[in-house]
């Protein structure tokens, strides 16, 4: 049974339209201890919806991590760690952070709690209604 995540990126510095064209990625840059946390958490085999933040708030698409963890190559410190991850289709619409919000559902999802988080957790049934509110 796969874990579910979701996975925030500034889209100027590196969009899902990007993840779709070069399909695959090490996911990197994260710093957070519970970010980090939960990237360590993650296994080859989760998905994970990729959330363009900054003027957009939105979830986008969606991702499978495709390796485990393991201490980020460019960084020269091993309690960084990264995941990668491969494009696994787009929504066939962007889900809002304004309708999550607004979602009574949602209210203890870290994509609400602590929306400075990268990398947060999803349970299953909320992973469910988000794939549902993107027509997925």
């Amino acid at each position: 049974m796969p874990n579910y995540w979701i996975v925030k990126t500034e889209p100027s510095s590196y969009s899902y339209d990007r993840l779709e064209k070069e399909r695959r990625t090490v996911w990197d840059g994260v710093k957070n201890a519970v970010a980090l946390k939960n990237i360590r958490a993650m296994r080859k085999g989760d998905l994970a919806m990729v959330y363009h933040t900054g003027d957009e708030k939105r979830i986008v698409g969606l991702a499978k991590v495709v390796s485990d963890p393991y201490p980020d190559p460019k960084a020269g410190d091993p309690s960084l760690v990264v995941v990668d991850l491969e494009a696994a289709g787009r929504l066939k619409r962007p889900v809002t952070l304004a309708e999550i919000k607004a979602d009574p559902a949602f209210k203890d999802l870290a994509l609400v709690r602590q929306g400075r988080l990268s990398v947060v957790p999803v349970e299953e049934r909320l992973w469910q209604k988000l794939l549902a509110m993107g027509r997925v």
